[in-house]
């Protein structure tokens, strides 16, 4: 049935371009790196940690951009920041005390397998990353 109205002209079936994303300015890059090293120091992530939820850089690279010399981040460094401070702000808005959402990622989590969350986060690929977001997203619902 939906072939027939697209084939009748009722249904408009011509694709359009997908909308990029758009990217943070490459001046900013070095603030959201920033913002990661800050989080991770709240969440007492070590550097293999740190350095696995940003994809697994170069050892140099890693620590290179953890004294503040950031160039250009690829996309999917950015997404993966991205993940992590939505993850943060969300623990925020579900926990009313800073230490409590502080502690969450290093607590055993069943629907994380008996994994915490920051071991979950740094399995190594971005999807775990959005499995803990959405995880904590559903948690805050009702306050967002």
């Amino acid at each position: 049935m939906f072939c027939m109205i697209a084939a009748d002209g009722h249904m408009s079936a011509a694709l359009q371009p997908k909308s990029q994303p758009k990217t943070l300015a490459a001046e900013k890059h070095s603030l959201a790196m920033q913002g990661f090293f800050s989080i991770m120091e709240h969440w007492k992530a070590d550097n293999a940690t740190a350095r696995r939820m940003l994809g697994s850089p170069a050892e140099r690279t890693f620590f290179e951009w953890k004294r503040g010399k950031v160039g250009r981040l690829s996309e999917d460094t950015l997404r993966r920041i991205g993940y992590v401070a939505g993850i943060w702000k969300g623990l925020q808005i579900v926990y009313s005390q800073p230490a409590h959402a502080d502690g969450w990622p290093n607590r055993s989590n069943a629907s994380f397998g008996g994994q915490t969350p920051l071991q979950r986060m740094s399995a190594g690929d971005v999807t775990d990353l959005a499995a803990v977001r959405a995880y904590v997203d559903a948690a805050r619902g009702p306050w967002s």
